[in-house]
Formats: structure tokens, sequence, C-alpha cells
């Protein structure tokens, strides 16, 4: 039995089969991070909402809410204008995330799947108007949530997953 060439039209066909799949696998894995974290947004506000802290040691649970963007800059901006640009950047860097996916390494790929899960979690958050649930509270540190540490990690994760890709081109 031979194999297909990627030239061959079954050859197509399989490379096509595989950059679908990826591409829907980072999309289903950025929907699960968004409502793991709307949920334990929702569970903050609940146990929080009296204005409880619990004390957890390195990190206070206390109930915040961000109306601005990151360390609640623009925080005196419209809230229209905070949903409508946060959302044009979400789909820009969901946009960008799908279509280069099939061609990206598996920890530049989780890293995009963090930071578009992450980022939509924020998103869909602050469409009550009220501004982003944010719960981990360090004391030194801006009070901040799960979706935050998402879009970090997956920074870091997609940066690292580039340069380590980079890398192991120069050397091939």
């Amino acid at each position: 039995m031979s194999v297909p060439s990627p030239a061959s039209p079954a050859g197509t066909s399989a490379v096509a089969g595989r950059a679908r799949r990826v591409r829907i696998t980072l999309l289903i894995t950025a929907a699960v991070l968004a409502v793991v974290d709307l949920v334990i947004k929702a569970l903050a506000e609940a146990m929080l909402s009296k204005g409880a802290t619990i004390d957890l040691g390195l990190v206070n649970l206390k109930l915040l809410y961000n109306t601005g963007v990151a360390f609640s800059l623009g925080d005196d901006l419209a809230p229209w204008l905070v949903i409508a640009a946060t959302a044009a950047i979400i789909l820009a860097m969901t946009w960008y995330a799908v279509s280069t996916a099939p061609t990206m390494s598996a920890l530049s790929r989780a890293g995009a799947a963090l930071v578009v899960g992450g980022g939509a979690g924020n998103l869909v958050d602050r469409l009550d108007g009220r501004g982003v649930v944010d719960y981990l509270h360090s004391g030194w540190f801006p009070t901040f949530n799960l979706a935050d540490v998402f879009v970090t990690v997956g920074v870091a994760l997609y940066i690292l997953g580039t340069l380590l890709g980079s890398k192991k081109q120069q050397t091939a």
C-alpha cells in the first residue's frame, strides 16, 4: 500500500483535514477555558458579594470590579467603548490564532488557546456594564482573575513556542 504524497489529492485532503482539526481544537479549548473562567467568577461573586475576604496565604479572595482594562487603565472611558475595543482585539486575535494554528508549534497553539479563552472570558464578563470580576488579591499587585492568568501564561507560552520553533527551523 502506498502512502499518498502531499501533492496528491488524498494527501491534500489529509493535510486539510488535519488543519481543520487543529483549528477546531484550538477554538474548543479556548471556549472551555472561557466557560471555566466565567463559572469561577460567578462563584467568586456569590461567595464574596457581601464584602467577605477569604485569606489563602499568598493570595486573598476579594471581590472587585475593573471597569477599565489592564491595571484599571481607562476606567473613566465609556463602557461601550471598552467593550467595542476589547471585542475588536479578541476577534482579531481569534482570527489570527485560527488562521495560523496549523503552522504553530503545539506550545504556541496552547498559548494561543489560553490567550483567546482568557480574553473571551473577560469580554463576556464585561458585557453587563459592571466591568470584569476580579477576585485574586495579593496586596502588592493589582487584583486579577483566572482569565488574566490565562492571558499572561498564554502570551508566555506563545512566545516560547515561537522562539523554540524558530530555533528548530534554523538548525534544520
